[in-house]
């Protein structure tokens, strides 16, 4: 195993953020320290690239990752499994609304976990990512990109038209969160997938190590349900950012040393990338150093 690599870039990634980043303010109000523009490359041949200098959650990884698989956009099966990544919005959404009775937020997740019709009303995200994978709205109806993007690497493989769209204009402001990974483009050479995500908008010290294993993942399930190797994963930023408000945690991360990468082995041998449960996926050797709390920009 290499000694981590992809972590190294990882870290790289965050000081050039506190190296050339620039003040700016943002949507929510925090601040931040930003750069426009940066590129990482990860081959998946050399481990999975799961940060090492924090624990990082896979549990949330994999279930949010089939959950945008299987199209959905209301977070009561996340809720079900006790992922927590996607509560903040619809909590916000609904101290607003006229039946908050001043809730807690755990007071909100046992309502969603309890309450169906609750859920169903105040645990929905709006058309986010798997609804625009599974069943993108265009002029001439709905498209299922996923399906179609891997029927596409079986029959033609050599197609520049492998991408994925998540950035849908006209349905952005009924999203709770408009997507801040946009888009992602397959490529297939020598037997062997790669995949490129463009991340117009990037929380380098949250969400970043989330979205590499995430993608990383997904390569490894589309190349498993295509018959091919898995080659890399390129990660290609908009604007990257750090929130001054997670300017310590960043320091403490760089502060570490990095551990030898994973290994990530999925189980189950199918053609089908809907087939997939949490039970197909093992990581082997991973090493960390401790969680590194931060809040969420909401």
């Amino acid at each position: 195993m290499l000694i981590g690599d992809s972590v190294k870039q990882y870290l790289t990634f965050l000081q050039h953020i506190l190296d050339h980043g620039v003040q700016k303010s943002d949507r929510t109000n925090t601040g931040t320290i930003s750069v426009f523009g940066y590129q990482m490359r990860f081959n998946l041949q050399d481990g999975f690239p799961l940060v090492t200098t924090k624990k990082v959650h896979l549990k949330s990884i994999i279930h949010e990752l089939l959950w945008f698989i299987q199209g959905q956009t209301n977070i009561r099966p996340l809720v079900m499994q006790g992922v927590k990544i996607w509560n903040d919005w619809p909590y916000a959404s609904y101290q607003l609304s006229k039946d908050y009775q001043h809730e807690t937020m755990d007071d909100f997740i046992q309502k969603i976990a309890n309450d169906e019709t609750f859920a169903a009303k105040y645990g929905e995200l709006g058309p986010i990512y798997g609804k625009q994978w599974r069943a993108f709205e265009g002029a001439t109806g709905s498209v299922d990109q996923l399906k179609e993007v891997i029927q596409q690497i079986k029959s033609n493989p050599s197609s520049r038209r492998l991408i994925v769209s998540s950035w849908n204009p006209p349905l952005i402001d009924e999203m709770a969160l408009p997507p801040c990974h946009a888009f992602f483009q397959f490529y297939v050479q020598n037997n062997q997938l790669s995949c490129q995500l463009y991340q117009r908008s990037a929380d380098a010290f949250l969400g970043v190590p989330f979205n590499i294993a995430s993608y990383a993942l997904l390569t490894m399930m589309v190349a498993k349900v295509c018959g091919l190797e898995v080659g890399e994963f390129v990660h290609t930023f908009g604007d990257a950012h750090i929130y001054t408000n997670h300017l310590e945690q960043v320091k403490l991360q760089l502060s570490r040393t990095p551990y030898p990468l994973p290994k990530m082995i999925i189980k189950r041998q199918t053609t089908n990338i809907e087939d997939f449960v949490f039970e197909d996926f093992e990581l082997v050797d991973y090493v960390s150093h401790g969680v590194i709390k931060g809040k969420v920009a909401v």
